[in-house]
């Protein structure tokens, strides 16, 4: 996808994104603490099932599951010299839910760890990781490349860098920001969205976090901000933790339909969900954006 061919696809309305992966692929059985990348391929039907449904939904992006497909984080697993394969399988994954009914993303995540001077992460090896997993998923044949749960402008910089060194594919941003519009590495997202936009990103907004109820304020600062789209795509309202370690997320379909109709009018114009978030909740935010679903009706 060219940059030419997302400007008009942004230009013609309301884009709508999926939900999350992890948190449904945990309710289809995935044990904790293990990869998620790994396990969407000894288990595909969940994944697949998952996304059709987000296709079905009228989502018209899917991120395929490779958040954590990267060395640093695949080292935990002794996993970290198989990126490149681990990567093309799960962007053939996507697609083969997609079938052709909706872009695939290649999905980055935070590093986790702060830049120097605040941390230990240097931009050379920010720069270095992002650069080897952009390289795998442009090889891979994605559409277009999604950061989310950022949590810093060095990082995002940084990965951008190394987008524009691999390839021409548009490049949307996403922090993780609280309802302050703070962003947890310090600095603000109006801040951050206006650096990555300077860099090139195709669209910037805020994901994960808190819900949609608490972050009307945000989008408008960044909607007045910048020039690209705004991408807003929240937890289905903040999580409670039972005894198990377990994250309950108690907002609704409707309601987090409701308050994402809100942030449309705030000026969002890439729509989604993370954490808890169902192909129900995108179904419903389908039809509060006037994005009608394509399929049957979701199981809630």
């Amino acid at each position: 996808m060219t940059k030419q061919e997302f400007a008009a696809l942004t230009g013609a309305g309301i884009v709508l994104l999926d939900g999350a992966t992890g948190s449904n692929l945990r309710a289809a059985g995935m044990p904790v603490g293990v990869p998620p990348e790994r396990w969407a391929l000894d288990y595909p039907q969940a994944l697949l099932d998952l996304q059709r449904a987000y296709v079905c939904a009228g989502s018209q992006i899917l991120c395929a599951p490779t958040f954590s497909a990267n060395r640093l984080a695949l080292r935990h697993y002794f996993l970290e010299d198989r990126v490149a394969e681990l990567n093309a399988a799960l962007v053939a994954l996507s697609r083969q839910a997609s079938g052709g009914r909706a872009l695939v993303a290649g999905d980055l995540a935070t590093l986790g760890q702060p830049m120097e001077p605040a941390g230990r992460m240097t931009y050379t090896r920010a720069y270095d990781i992002y650069r080897e997993q952009i390289q795998a998923l442009a090889e891979a044949g994605v559409d277009l490349l999604a950061a989310e749960t950022l949590m810093g402008t060095e990082e995002a910089l940084a990965l951008l860098d190394a987008a524009s060194s691999v390839c021409d594919l548009p490049v949307l941003c996403a922090f993780s920001a609280e309802a302050d519009g703070g962003v947890l590495f310090g600095g603000s997202v109006r801040e951050a969205a206006l650096a990555v936009q300077e860099m090139g990103a195709a669209a910037v907004g805020v994901n994960c976090s808190v819900g949609p109820d608490q972050l009307e304020a945000v989008i408008r600062t960044i909607r007045e901000a910048v020039d690209i789209p705004v991408v807003a795509k929240p937890n289905a309202g903040l999580p409670v933790i039972d005894h198990l370690g377990r994250a309950h997320y108690a907002m609704g379909p409707e309601d987090f339909a409701r308050h994402m109709a809100v942030l449309a009018e705030a000026g969002a114009t890439m729509v989604g969900g993370c954490c808890g978030t169902t192909p129900a909740h995108i179904r419903k935010l389908a039809a509060a954006v006037g994005r009608g679903p394509s399929g049957e009706p979701d199981r809630e």
